[in-house]
């Protein structure tokens, strides 16, 4: 009886826990549920990709990861910090009409266009956890600038509630900044639970566009998965964004493992004048959710890219691969393919207008 009543105790307080810790987020309520019934990439209460996507759980896999897990990689972090090019934060103020593109690590981005700041994916933590006291830390052991210093932010785009690239933290810092928090579907309550205002956060599906001010975006298709605690796997929808004007176009890939959805986008939105494509984090046992990074350069061929930028890589160890393996892989298969290819410094813009686009390679 003494054990069943510990067990008893301990469930309860893990129930509590999973429901009131903040960097968990909340699920959406039983109301939007049911409006999500009727659409097509919504199956069961949870989202679903385009085609079957699975990772492999078996024994083998198992076992596999659990050893690589233990087996020590000198090469999953680099050996000093990473450069970066210091930005300073003020001269956002400028609302210089060049579009130009600034990239932070991973996934996180700065896009100005049109006289607007957009962040992308700003994940601006040191760790990618619920738990930031915990794990490896940021590459470059910090950002090119404060948080405190960025000007108001016109939009936040946001790809899917992973916390590589929706960090609790961050928002907190970042929120009364901006004005518009553009998402997919069921990550706005994340946002709200957090203090955003609700009026503030727009969610969109597969295949909206939509006018934002003078630009005109679209949340198009991925193929991943999302979720943040142990109760809300696919209980909200992963995307990619197309950011489009008169002026420019660019494609944001967000998460994916290599379907034919990049096709379809590249067949509708393409061409780009460039195109933020992931290509780091990857691993042949979860290949379906994550593309390897030769499957980065057929996507951005698929989408019609005219410059390829890599992402997803350059601040957190998530994989087994050396650190900078992604960005020597992209580099080699553009390169035989003839394609162009931008490898900025963390905090190193690159300019649209004038074709100014980084090529250093700063990670050897």
């Amino acid at each position: 009886m003494l054990f069943l009543l510990i067990l008893a105790i301990l469930v309860v307080i893990i129930i509590i826990f999973l429901n009131t810790y903040p960097h968990f987020g909340k699920k959406y309520s039983k109301a939007r549920m049911e409006s999500y019934r009727a659409l097509e990439n919504y199956s069961n209460g949870k989202f679903v990709n385009q085609i079957p996507t699975s990772m492999s759980s078996d024994l083998k896999t198992t076992y596999t990861m659990l050893r690589d897990f233990i087996k020590k990689n000198p090469n999953r972090t680099p050996k000093e910090h990473i450069p970066m090019t210091n930005m300073n934060a003020s001269k956002l103020n400028n609302r210089n009409e060049d579009t130009k593109i600034t990239w932070f690590g991973h996934s996180a981005l700065l896009i100005e266009i049109a006289g607007k700041n957009i962040l992308v994916d700003p994940m601006f933590g040191n760790t990618p956890s619920p738990f930031p006291q915990f794990g490896g830390n940021r590459f470059s052991k910090g950002l090119p600038f404060e948080i405190d210093d960025l000007p108001k932010i016109d939009a936040v785009i946001l790809s899917h509630d992973h916390y590589d690239h929706l960090d609790y933290g961050t928002i907190k810092k970042l929120m009364q900044k901006v004005n518009r928090f553009i998402v997919p579907l069921g990550v706005g309550s994340h946002l709200v639970t957090w203090g955003v205002q609700k009026e503030k956060v727009t969610e969109h599906n597969w295949w909206d566009e939509f006018k934002f001010e003078d630009l005109t975006l679209a949340c198009t298709p991925a193929r991943h998965f999302s979720g943040r605690s142990l109760t809300d796997r696919n209980s909200s929808l992963w995307c990619s964004w197309v950011i489009t004007n008169e002026v420019n176009r660019i494609f944001f890939s967000g998460d994916s493992g290599y379907a034919l959805h990049f096709k379809e986008i590249g067949e509708k939105y393409g061409p780009f004048d460039i195109a933020l494509m992931e290509c780091g984090q990857y691993d042949e046992r979860w290949s379906a959710i994550h593309m390897l990074p030769e499957e980065t350069v057929q996507a951005f061929v698929d989408v019609k890219g005219q410059v390829l930028v890599p992402i997803h890589w350059g601040a957190f160890t998530l994989a087994f691969h050396d650190w900078n393996d992604p960005v020597e892989r992209v580099l080699k298969a553009a390169k035989d393919s003839n394609l162009q290819i931008s490898t900025p410094k963390i905090g190193e813009s690159i300019n649209l207008t004038i074709k100014e686009f980084p090529t250093s390679t700063w990670w050897k």
